[in-house]
Parts: structure tokens; C-alpha cells; sequence
């Protein structure tokens, strides 16, 4: 694999090609580290109706790259049809996939892996110009970020799934207390929100455009454990105040009282962790917590979630250019002392590491570590095309869902960017979410 970490050249058909061959790969290493480290049994069984069985990742991966590489850009026929439906996300809820006839283990594995080397042989002959799925590469890049979007999801699953630990990465580098301010001051006026240049970007993103912000404080550093643990020992989950009448409903329903996988124990609060127990770490960005628990907590604190827009500015625009930047530290693709990504770890790393991916403003860990709620419903940006189908993000525009920025440990480079917008429903708290809030200036 490359150590090029340059933007991906649009007008260089061989570099794109190599760069779309190691994101391929990349992702299916991790697949296969992710449905290899269990048994059968865990595999077909279905640990949360919430989400699938791991099988049916497997599959659904292979059967999407079939779709969209083979049959999109190959023409070829397709190779097995008759599975199209059961593997269609939108014809059948996670909770009822368990009942389908799916493929078994063994038989994911070879459609996968038949459909890979296909695939690489569409690759190998692709032309990388004209318009739409063939332009610089699109297809195999958005199969590239639609299976590492689906490895984050069966990560969510390993960590639901009961039992003892499967997976193991080294804990990320210990980091010196973080001795900065605890917010930074972003001016106020226009900036480039989304892009039209970025060439796997996937459709919400685009287009660019501008838009004019005030000026706003954001927290300088995601919100850690120990300063939401204030929040839940001063009553947080006990007074009405601070939450939306919705987030009251909802906690009160299902009896929330601290984050997901917590649980107060002798004195001291614990956390369940990919099949392991271990005390809280107080500096830690706090992690599976609802959007209406991240509300809650803003209001608490005399603050806010930011505005999606007010974090894409925070996290790109560079005041000495005016120019907004693909990352935080720059164009260059994120490297490991940036940020913490791809399942390098297996937490997020404590608040303030990752100097070097700090916004030119100084925020730190905007990218990596932790999905960030804002206070954005996912809306699309003036002038949005639905591309390369409208189930993609058209269907789920609307106050329905909340926007998420920035990333998480479980996150690839490859599905993350400064434009990146991710999104979900308020109540959702197994997915690896954590914020940091604002303030008017």
C-alpha cells in the first residue's frame, strides 16, 4: 500500500487507481478480521435488533460491490440475483433478518471474496474519466467507504454481542493532561461549507457553498467522561430543566440514568468494553451517549451543541487564508499522529491528544475518536443532486434525524473527512457518539 497521503489526484487515472486498490483492500482486511474472530454461532446470531447479523454485513458487502462494480461499471450479469432482495437494506428491518434464508458463513465468504477478484479485474480496466460512476473513480471509492461503514457497524456489534473479548488493539499513546484553554474563539463571517472538488465526496457533501456565521466559542476539546460524570453525580438525569420534553420522555420510558454500557458498582462507575470491564477513565471523550443526553448536557453546562455549520467552520476554515481546508491540519490525508482512526484503537484517545490535527485555530480531535452530535437536523445543501441513487441520503432528509460530524476510533480515513456528514436518529446511543458545545460570542 501507498504512504502517499496527498489529496486524491482527480486527473491521474494510475494514482487512483492504486489509491481505490489499497482502499479495497484495506477494508476487506478488516472484514475479514471482523467476522474471523468469532465463531459460527455468533456470526448468525442476532446480539441486538438494532442491527444484523454479522452474516449479513458479510454478504450485504459483497452484494453491493457485485451491484455497483461488476453490474454499475463492468456490465457484467449479475451472479447471483436471486439474493438481491435479501440483502437490499431497505426491503427488510434489521430486526426480521435473522428469519431469511441468508447465505451461511462459508457461503458470504466465497460470494465476497469471488465478487472481489471480479471486481479487481473491472478495476484493472476502468477508465477513470467521463461522468458518474466511472468519473475519477467514484464507484470504487463509495464501495470502499460503504464497506467500511458497514465494518464500523458490525464493530457496534462486537461491542453489543455478550461473551468474552474477541477483539484487542494497544491503547492509544498516553497523552499529558490537556493544559489549554478549554474553548476557542471562531470569527465570525463567510466560509466554503461542502465541496465540489472532492472526488469520492458522496452526495450530501456537495455542493460547496458559502455561508455566513457569526462569531462562536467551541469547546477546544471533545467533553470527557469526568465532566459528564459532574453532570450525572449534580442530578442531570434526575431534572427536567435540562432536557427537551422529548429527551425527558425518553429517558424517563427507559430508565437511562448515565451513558450506555455504565454502571455504578462499589463506589466507582464501570464500563463494559468490547467483552471487558474497567473502571471509567475520567479523560476520555465521553462515549455512547444520545443526541438528547448531549443536549442535556449543554443546556447544564450554560452552553450548546453546535450548529453542523459552526463545526465544519471550526474544523476547515483557516482565518490567515480564508480558504477552507479538506482537514483540520490540511489537505494531506489523515496520518497516525492526526487523529485517531480506523480500529487503530479501540477507544478513543484522552482529550487533547493529536496536537498535529488541531484546526488552525487550535481545536483539537475534531476528526477521529468520537462521532460528534450537533444540534443540526440533516437537511440537504442548496443545490443537492441525489447521486448515485436517492435512497443514498435523499430518504432520510428531514428533522427526523440528527447530524453527527468528525468520526469516531472505529472510523477508516477513507469515510472521513471535514466534509464527511454522518446522521441518526436522537435516541440512538450504541453507535460511537460523544460531542463538545458552544457558545454564542
Amino acid at each position: 500500500m501507498t504512504d502517499d497521503r496527498s489529496p486524491i489526484p482527480a486527473d491521474d487515472p494510475e494514482r487512483l487507481r492504486e489509491r481505490a486498490l489499497d482502499a479495497l483492500t484495506t477494508a476487506r482486511d478488516r472484514t475479514a478480521l471482523l467476522t474471523t474472530c468469532v465463531d459460527e454461532r455468533d456470526l448468525v446470531a442476532q446480539h441486538s435488533p438494532l442491527m444484523s447479523p454479522l452474516v449479513w454485513d458479510l454478504a450485504h458487502i459483497g452484494n453491493q460491490e457485485e451491484l455497483w462494480l461488476l453490474r454499475g461499471v463492468g456490465g457484467r450479469e449479475a451472479m447471483r440475483p436471486e439474493i438481491d432482495g435479501l440483502y437490499d437494506a431497505f426491503e427488510h428491518s434489521r430486526a426480521e433478518r435473522p428469519s431469511l434464508p441468508l447465505l451461511s458463513p462459508d457461503e458470504a465468504r466465497r460470494y465476497a471474496t469471488e465478487v472481489r477478484g471480479h471486481a479487481l479485474d473491472v478495476l484493472e480496466k476502468a477508465p477513470f474519466e467521463g461522468h458518474g460512476l466511472d468519473e475519477a473513480g467514484f464507484a470504487f471509492g463509495m464501495i470502499a467507504q460503504h464497506e467500511q461503514q458497514h465494518d464500523e457497524t458490525m464493530l457496534i456489534t462486537h461491542q453489543l454481542r455478550p461473551g468474552p473479548q474477541a477483539l484487542t488493539a494497544p491503547d492509544p499513546e498516553p497523552a499529558a493532561p490537556y493544559a489549554g484553554p478549554s474553548e476557542v474563539l471562531v470569527p465570525g463571517g463567510p466560509f466554503t461549507m461542502g465541496t465540489s472538488t472532492e472526488p469520492w465526496a458522496l452526495d450530501n457533501e456537495r455542493p460547496a457553498h458559502e455561508r455566513l456565521v457569526p462569531a462562536f466559542h467551541i469547546d477546544a476539546v471533545p467533553v470527557t467522561n469526568g465532566a459528564y460524570l459532574a453532570f450525572i453525580e449534580d442530578g442531570g438525569y434526575e431534572n427536567e430543566r435540562w432536557w427537551t420534553p422529548e429527551g425527558w420522555l425518553h429517558i424517563r420510558a427507559h430508565g437511562l440514568e448515565a451513558p450506555l454500557y455504565w454502571r455504578r458498582e462499589g463506589g466507582q462507575w464501570l464500563r463494559r468494553r468490547f467483552g471487558a470491564t474497567e473502571v471509567v477513565p475520567p479523560d476520555e471523550p465521553v462515549l455512547h451517549v444520545c443526541w438528547y443526553e448531549a443536549d442535556a448536557y449543554a443546556r447544564w453546562a450554560g452552553r450548546r451543541l453546535p450548529t453542523e455549520t459552526e463545526w465544519e467552520k471550526a474544523a476547515r476554515h483557516d482565518p490567515s487564508t480564508g480558504r477552507s481546508r479538506r482537514y483540520p491540519w490540511g489537505d494531506a490525508d489523515p496520518a497516525h499522529e492526526h487523529a485517531n482512526l480506523g480500529q487503530r484503537h479501540l477507544r478513543p484517545a484522552p482529550a487533547g491528544s493529536y496536537p498535529a490535527g488541531a484546526s488552525p485555530l487550535g481545536v483539537r480531535q475534531l476528526i477521529g475518536d468520537v462521532w460528534e452530535w450537533t444540534s443540526s437536523d440533516f437537511l440537504p445543501y442548496p443545490g443537492f443532486a441525489a447521486f448515485p441513487y436517492k435512497e443514498y441520503s435523499e430518504v432520510f432528509f428531514g428533522t427526523e434525524y440528527k447530524v453527527l460530524r468528525g468520526g469516531s476510533f472505529a472510523v477508516d480515513p477513507v469515510a472521513c473527512r471535514g466534509t464527511f456528514r454522518n446522521w441518526d436518529y436522537p435516541i440512538r446511543r450504541q453507535i460511537f457518539s460523544g460531542f463538545r458545545t458552544a457558545r454564542d460570542a
